[in-house]
């Protein structure tokens, strides 16, 4: 009798514990990881010392545990919004630091590599690039918003980094038609010299060309649409591409017209 309440005792001790130890693993799995919890709790003065640049006072506030991937409630990650803000030396410091997401988007899909190309700083767009930011992305990319204010370095940089030329936002744009809408006569010819198809049509059924109009560049409208009209006799439209094999037939075609003999009195 008194060895059944001993082994009954122990066994009630026995399972006491495993309950604690189960509402323990409980309150721990509901636990935000640290990383999480500083990212919600980040102190107003991080994000005052982002607005003002001030990369001293940012430093000190992430060595006293504020995380370097915080996010504020409006405008994301703390590097989007040193490059929102323009706040290029807290966002060198951001960039260096492993373990920052470089391309971590707010909730518009905006990068830092995104906004720093818009506001053309070159030197803060090859290091996010060099940290990992990507070039290339679905949607709105850097290259959109280096064309749409016009910064000419900042889109050379980004084609030398094989930056799709012709990428289409969600409403089908390219960086061209931002060029042109926003009356950026430079990066308009700087992206038809290197490759950019002129014909292309959004979903409003504009054209780069008919954005220039828009803009009163007539000059320029009208040069863009003989690249559109000579793009097309050479490649064809996204709807109705040239072959390889016609392009190649009209090749052999001319080669030959230029080797057959000529009679006299003929002209080409």
């Amino acid at each position: 009798m008194i060895h059944d309440l001993k082994s009954n005792g122990a066994l009630l001790r026995l399972l006491a514990v495993l309950w604690v130890a189960l509402v323990a693993l409980d309150a721990l799995a509901q636990t935000p990881r640290v990383g999480q919890r500083a990212a919600q709790q980040a102190p107003a003065e991080f994000w005052e010392a982002l607005r003002r640049d001030d990369a001293d006072r940012v430093q000190t506030l992430l060595l006293r545990g504020t995380d370097t991937n915080a996010a504020h409630p409006e405008h994301g990650p703390a590097v989007v919004v040193a490059a929102r803000e323009r706040a290029w030396n807290s966002l060198r410091l951001l960039a260096g630091i492993v373990g920052t997401k470089v391309d971590a988007p707010n909730r518009l899909g905006e990068t830092a590599l995104m906004l720093a190309a818009l506001h053309g700083d070159l030197d803060s767009v090859k290091l996010l690039h060099g940290r990992g930011a990507e070039v290339n992305r679905a949607g709105w990319t850097p290259l959109h918003y280096a064309a749409t204010n016009g910064h000419v370095a900042v889109v050379r940089y980004l084609l030398d980094e094989h930056a799709y030329i012709d990428a289409q936002s969600p409403n089908r744009t390219t960086p061209l038609m931002m060029a042109a809408r926003h009356k950026r006569p430079d990066v308009v010819r700087l992206l038809i010299e290197a490759g950019a198809d002129p014909s292309v049509r959004n979903e409003s059924g504009l054209d780069a060309a008919a954005y220039l109009q828009r803009q009163g560049e007539t000059e320029l409208a009208a040069w863009v649409r003989e690249r559109a009209a000579d793009y097309v006799r050479r490649y064809g439209t996204l709807e109705r591409p040239r072959t390889v094999e016609a392009i190649e037939a009209e090749r052999r075609d001319a080669a030959g017209r230029s080797t057959a003999p000529r009679l006299p009195g003929t002209r080409d």
